[in-house]
């Protein structure tokens, strides 16, 4: 019979949605009972507002589904996460914001930082884009290299919007 593992490093995605508080509650709990370090990741856009005019008129949309667009937005989801994770007494390694899709910065942390562990949200119901182009989630379960634990909303309430930069906070940068 084969030992398990305790888990030393815990990585937790957040995009600032109604959905990253519990995924990130219930990875900084696991974080704390295993007196495992807690790695908060989110991915974020950053793209020139000529480029993204010629993706949405080339892909007929936007590609970014599900990703925080900005920096800023990204801190703001990022600075949550943390209070999130510092209420439930775990202790937090690193915060970090990576330029990139979410599953891909979630993998490249995760085998970074040997992670025992990756915890992420996912929604009960799906769209038609999720259907057809996959989430987080699952391409996380496909590809990760170790355990993944999937957070679900204990009440489905709509959509569960991303945060973005607004317009006025491009401005001068």
């Amino acid at each position: 019979m084969s030992m398990l593992s305790e888990y030393r490093i815990v990585v937790v995605g957040t995009d600032g949605s109604a959905l990253a508080e519990p995924t990130v509650a219930r990875a900084a709990l696991q974080a704390r009972c295993e007196d495992a370090d807690l790695v908060i990741v989110c991915a974020f856009a950053e793209m020139p507002r000529r480029a993204e005019a010629k993706n949405v008129a080339t892909l007929g949309g936007d590609s970014r589904l599900g990703q925080v667009l900005g920096r800023n937005a990204a801190s703001a989801a990022i600075a949550g996460a943390v209070a999130v994770a510092q209420e439930q007494g775990a202790t937090i390694a690193a915060a970090l914001l990576v330029d990139g899709e979410p599953a891909a910065a979630l993998m490249s942390v995760a085998a970074e930082r040997n992670a025992d562990l990756i915890v992420v949200g996912a929604r009960h119901q799906r769209s038609i884009a999720e259907r057809l182009l996959g989430t987080v989630a699952t391409e996380v379960t496909k590809r990760a290299p170790c355990d993944v634990l999937i957070v679900r909303p204990a009440v489905e309430e709509g959509d569960l919007a991303v945060p973005e930069d607004s317009p006025a906070a491009d401005v001068g940068q």
